[in-house]
């Protein structure tokens, strides 16, 4: 069952520890949707706009190195969050990826990966 933007980023917010979630046009850097936690002063735009440019250089490295591989996230570990980029695999969301922020104290790392990958493989842009 496909769902909207709209609630695929209302879900990613229900995570435990979610500080925010976007989904990012990698071409652009530009978000198509944004979702933050009431207390947070997370800059998703600028978020989307730095994780793209992470993207487009791990795609750069795999190419330099002829890999036949694709990727599956990208997690950035801080001290105090988790950030996750899931690029889309489905046909309408091809060129997107989700953005997502946790808060390290609150995250549980390991479902809040699967419940992403779920989110990405239903949403329907």
């Amino acid at each position: 069952m496909s769902i909207t933007v709209e609630i695929a980023l209302k879900e990613a917010m229900l995570l435990d520890g979610a500080i925010g979630a976007a989904l990012v046009d990698a071409a652009s850097g530009l978000t198509l949707g944004t979702a933050n936690a009431a207390r947070s002063n997370l800059d998703l735009a600028v978020a989307a706009a730095g994780n793209t440019e992470v993207l487009r250089a791990k795609q750069r490295t795999m190419q330099l190195l002829s890999m036949d591989d694709s990727i599956e996230d990208i997690l950035i570990t801080l001290d105090k969050q988790y950030h996750v980029i899931r690029p889309l695999n489905t046909p309408s969301g091809k060129g997107l990826f989700l953005y997502l922020a946790l808060d390290v104290a609150k995250a549980n790392l390991g479902l809040a990966r699967h419940q992403l990958r779920g989110l990405a493989e239903r949403i329907e842009v």
